[in-house]
């Protein structure tokens, strides 16, 4: 999760201002279309406890730390919501924190590197750390860092460890709604 929460971050940003819905329904018609962009997301709108004592981690060009983005187009559906912190705990304690509050939405599936570590390489939803399984789409698995992923291959939490520099912990949280594989 190194580098992928930052792009996001700053599209979330750019799209802030952007807020809009277009129930598109008319006679005869089953176009709808809803698109919002916010430029903030807290760790309790993405279903997760705030780790105690973290602070939003912000990038020096940006003046927000976190988004909420969605995409409804008829069937087709797409969330994203994500924040940044950052505390002086090691990444070991930022992940063990997070175990229990990730298995309210299932199996825990730690990965590194986009890599399963332990085990489990895939929950019985079929969530993996980013390869597709059985149809089912997920995100590809990060280059770097460590996370925790727990849900459905559709809809999922991640707790990812950005990197750690000058005795800081830097981690994002991530709730994610993706679109159903049609692939099938």
């Amino acid at each position: 999760m190194n580098r992928p929460l930052v792009p996001l971050l700053q599209a979330a940003a750019l799209m802030a201002a952007v807020s809009f819905a277009v129930p598109g329904r008319s006679q005869n018609s089953d176009f709808n279309l809803n698109v919002h962009a916010h430029a903030e997301a807290t760790a309790k709108d993405i279903g997760l406890p705030l780790y105690p004592g973290a602070t939003p981690f912000k990038e020096k060009d940006s003046d927000s730390s976190s988004a909420d983005l969605g995409l409804v187009l008829n069937s087709f559906h797409f969330g994203l919501k994500a924040a940044s912190f950052v505390t002086t705990d090691p990444p070991a304690r930022v992940l063990d924190f997070y175990r229990k509050p990730l298995a309210k939405y299932g199996q825990v599936l730690e990965c590194d590197h986009g890599k399963p570590v332990g085990s489990l390489t895939v929950t019985k939803s079929g969530l993996t750390c980013g390869e597709r399984k059985n149809g089912k789409m997920t995100v590809s698995g990060s280059d770097s860092g460590h996370e925790l992923r727990a849900g459905t291959p559709e809809q999922f939490r991640i707790v990812g460890i950005d990197n750690t520099e000058k005795g800081q912990t830097k981690f994002g949280l991530v709730a994610l709604v993706l679109p159903k594989d049609d692939d099938r």
